[in-house]
């Protein structure tokens, strides 16, 4: 194990770092524009707007890193990504909040296609699935991390928007100066969307319904809790319980569809995330209950994220991973787009509440959806299927397309190591004393 993160620990230090800020930002907004007066709905466009600069980067870094090479590149949208967090306070005018978000999204998608890009390359194809792994662990307790710093200072000032803006800028450090610029950053073009519903309905359609809840849970998580009069302590502690639930339940959820039709258990866990928003619009303002809700509905979230991916790669050839991973990022980040709006109009209008039903609207719909997909197709027998590994929705179309391959080729070896061990027990049956070999 050593061995395997002796070469990379660099660079997972470096997202820890990141992550610590970029989420220390996210739920900074939902406490500052709470004390600005911002409306529930001015919030949800400034959240729909980091994800819209996400879905252009995710797009146009490739083309900017073959042009100018990784190094330039990454430290030019740090560079930018920290003044914009600075930039933050200095103008707390929702249209100026928005626009920084579109560019704090498109830096922070630039950072990941060519942090991942190192990374990928770094890793062999003995460790790749491990490597990933940690990657992905490192990104969530970043996030988790971050809720933890927003409680040692005043959302009211400048001094956490300045921290954030701090941990990014030293984030860099450790990456830009232990790692060679050398890999090649090729993402495939996006399956367009139709090819891709034709290959798998349900992959598509659920990642695009997950793509909202997540976007809701990370960019309204923190609004809900300022209008209901959460302290900055508890609203850290919600949005912090809502990334643990994936630490926790990522695991067995990924143990279970190695092993059983992947259909039905997108249809158990997008049905627990129904039910713990449902629990938590019930909630009477108990704390552990409310916390208990985020914990489940957080949970399942980025589970069904991978599940989606695994799911939709056990209809296609490896040849075609690749664009199908571009075609479902670009898919979840419609959806992240859409959710924070509709979520925004639903607090607007029905009250701060109506965080919950809507997100429990969404996993239902998955859970129909689901439901209805397992009565139009065969289940596919396990040993034929891809393996499961973690991939968080905030990766890039680089991680995504590393993951992909990996669980395409361990599920491929893992079948030749089964027929193997199945036929080497079936010639130790054959004992030379058997009639049959006389």
């Amino acid at each position: 194990m050593t061995k395997v993160f002796s070469g990379v620990w660099p660079l997972l230090l470096g997202i820890v770092l990141i992550m610590l800020g970029n989420g220390m930002h996210f739920t900074l907004i939902g406490l500052r524009g709470g004390i600005e007066g911002f409306s529930a709905a001015e919030l949800a466009i400034v959240t729909s707007g980091y994800f819209v600069g996400f879905l252009s980067g995710a797009r146009f870094s490739p083309l900017l890193i073959r042009r100018v090479g990784h190094v330039r590149v990454f430290a030019a949208l740090g560079s930018f990504m920290s003044a914009g967090l600075i930039a933050f306070p200095l103008i707390t005018e929702p249209w100026a909040w928005t626009l920084l978000r579109i560019l704090i999204g498109f830096c922070m998608s630039g950072v990941y296609v060519t942090a991942e890009s190192w990374l990928n390359d770094a890793a062999t194809n003995e460790n790749r699935g491990k490597v990933l792994s940690a990657y992905m662990i490192a990104q969530t307790l970043g996030i988790i991390g971050a809720q933890g710093l927003l409680t040692l200072g005043d959302a009211a000032t400048s001094v956490l928007f300045i921290g954030a803006s701090i941990l990014v800028s030293i984030s860099f450090a450790p990456i830009l100066l232990s790692v060679n610029p050398v890999p090649n950053v090729e993402v495939a073009r996006p399956m367009s969307l139709r090819a891709l519903f034709s290959n798998s309905p349900l992959g598509t359609v659920g990642i695009f319904l997950l793509g909202s809840a997540y976007a809701t849970q990370s960019g309204m998580g923190a609004v809900f809790g300022s209008q209901i009069g959460l302290s900055a302590t508890h609203i850290a502690l919600f949005v912090a319980m809502l990334f643990a639930g994936a630490l926790v339940l990522q695991y067995p959820i990924g143990w279970l569809s190695d092993r059983i039709d992947r259909r039905k258990v997108i249809l158990g866990a997008a049905l627990l995330g129904a039910v713990s928003c449902l629990l938590g619009w019930m909630n009477d303002g108990g704390m552990g209950f409310l916390m208990l809700s985020a914990f489940l509905t957080g949970g399942v979230t980025t589970p069904l994220y991978s599940l989606f991916l695994a799911y939709t790669n056990d209809s296609l050839s490896t040849e075609e991973m690749p664009a199908a991973s571009g075609g479902l990022v670009f898919t979840f980040g419609l959806g992240a787009i859409i959710g924070p709006l509709v979520t925004g109009w639903a607090m607007e209008t029905f009250g701060p509440y109506a965080f919950w039903p809507v997100l429990a609207i969404t996993f239902l719909l998955i859970v129909l959806y689901a439901a209805y997909r397992i009565t139009q197709r065969a289940h596919s027998p396990a040993d034929t299927t891809e393996s499961y590994l973690s991939v968080i929705p905030t990766a890039s179309p680089v991680a995504v397309e590393a993951a992909s391959v990996w669980a395409a080729e361990h599920a491929e070896q893992e079948r030749e190591a089964a027929e193997l061990e199945s036929a080497e027990a079936e010639q130790e049956t054959l004992s030379p004393s058997d009639p049959s070999r006389s």
